[in-house]
């Protein structure tokens, strides 16, 4: 398959004059906190944003302990474990996509997005997604790749970020996951996103000693400029 690489590199945030174009966007910066904690989180900021439109866009951006995710009607013949027997986490849940691995060293971001506010186009939102990635590590001087057919960023054919959705009346949920600087062996439990021959990799290989704050920061500016929003300290208690 052919790839479509990043043209040029890192977009830049949004400067002092566009800013007052952005509409603010509620930032959780988290450390690692349980799958089903934040899965909850996700479910009330989108009941919320149901009920009332007017609500800021939301992102969150966390860290998981050992976790490992089935889409929506995924392939269980792509695990390669016996979760109960081996006392692993295995939770099926509403995205899109085959069975994942979360763990600490990888950096998850859950957009909770109003697409009607941006652009309520599925296909869209995935390649801003990809594009978010892609010019966050441009900053570390590596060129992430587009696979057609396939949803994800790859480096040097290494697979270092997946991405799986769930929109429901164009508001989103799930997102992505970034390989920093996990433990690639939880990996091998599973066939990642069911692609069985492309290796998953981390931005370590490439970039050894970065470290989860720099990308977070460049995740977070990437993020701003491609989806024409400024991030802003979320509320505490719109998790609760």
């Amino acid at each position: 398959m052919g790839a479509e690489t990043a043209r040029g590199g890192a977009i830049a945030g949004p400067g002092e004059s566009d800013r007052a174009k952005c509409q603010d966007c509620w930032c959780w910066r988290l450390g690692v906190v349980p799958y089903r904690v934040a899965w909850g989180w996700q479910r009330h900021l989108l009941a919320l944003r149901k009920e009332n439109a007017m609500l800021p866009d939301g992102l969150l951006l966390l860290e998981h302990p050992p976790t490992y995710t089935l889409g929506k009607g995924s392939d269980e013949g792509f695990v390669k474990f016996d979760p109960v027997a081996e006392n692993l986490d295995l939770v099926r849940i509403e995205r899109g996509g085959e069975v994942t691995y979360h763990g600490p060293g990888q950096l998850v971001g859950y957009p909770i997005l109003n697409l009607q506010r941006h652009r309520p186009d599925l296909h869209w939102y995935l390649r801003s997604l990809e594009g978010v990635i892609i010019d966050a590590i441009a900053t570390f001087g590596l060129r992430g790749e587009r696979i057609d057919g396939l949803t994800g960023v790859w480096v040097e054919g290494y697979k270092i970020a997946a991405i799986g959705i769930k929109v429901s009346r164009w508001i989103t949920m799930h997102g992505f996951a970034l390989n920093v600087c996990p433990d690639l062996a939880g990996f091998g439990r599973i066939v990642p996103c069911g692609i069985g021959d492309r290796p998953v990799g981390s931005l370590q290989q490439f970039c050894p000693g970065i470290e989860m704050g720099a990308v977070r920061s460049a995740v977070e500016r990437s993020f701003e400029a491609r989806f024409n929003l400024s991030l802003v300290p979320g509320p505490a208690d719109a998790l609760r």
